[in-house]
């Protein structure tokens, strides 16, 4: 509820960025943005290990961070679009010992790339439209000390939606703001793993219209 309040009230904000009685814009055929904001974990505990040195559990959480990105948006109906995008999410690997025994954590990066169907509440070509959005996606959990580059890394698949809103403020530029929350698998497989991993993005970013 706190979320979409605050998306709420960011939406309301933008508006003030929308001249009153502005024209229509042009048709929004395609659109390449950038983008940044928090990256938030919820159920975010991914097993435990047993160690001997000293005879303890010690449980392995997923921190929150932030994430950057881009994405292309094809708009080939009035209402509807399709989006492929990428963001690099910055996370770090936790692990709790009994009664604060052990508590490190290290640094580690999560690749998220995906597809998205957008669903507009106004037409192409209104400088304010509102979307719900929903789609798959790909997470590539790397652990501290490994690279993506050389393959590395625990891949999860599964599922987003969420809602935003795109503000045209001139002829080939606009703002956008969105929510959303990715599901999927929990990544390296840690005994007593049970459960799905939720992530919620919240970022605002600014788009090239074509």
């Amino acid at each position: 509820m706190e979320v979409a309040t605050g998306l709420a009230k960011a939406c309301l904000a933008a508006l003030a960025l929308v001249p009153a009685g502005a024209p229509p814009a042009s048709a929004q055929v395609a659109e390449f943005g950038v983008h940044a904001g928090s990256s938030t974990l919820s159920s975010k505990l991914l097993g435990s290990i047993r160690l001997t040195q000293p005879a303890q559990t010690v449980r392995v959480l997923l921190n929150s961070g932030f994430r950057v990105g881009f994405r292309v948006s094809l708009n080939n109906y009035r209402y509807f679009g399709n989006e492929f995008g990428y963001a690099y999410n910055r996370s770090s690997l936790r692990a709790d010992g009994a009664a604060g025994s052990l508590q490190r954590a290290q640094g580690m990066a999560i690749h998220n790339g995906g597809y998205n169907f957008l669903m507009y509440a106004t037409p192409e070509g209104k400088p304010l439209r509102p979307f719900f959005t929903g789609g798959g996606h790909f997470n590539n959990y790397v652990p501290p000390g490994a690279s993506a580059i050389y393959g590395q890394g625990s891949v999860k698949y599964g599922y987003n939606y969420g809602a935003g809103v795109k503000i045209r403020v001139a002829p080939m530029f606009a703002i956008r703001l969105d929510y959303r929350q990715y599901v999927n698998g929990k990544p390296f497989d840690y005994p007593d793993q049970s459960g799905l991993l939720r992530q919620s993005e919240i970022s605002a970013g600014f788009s090239f219209v074509l």
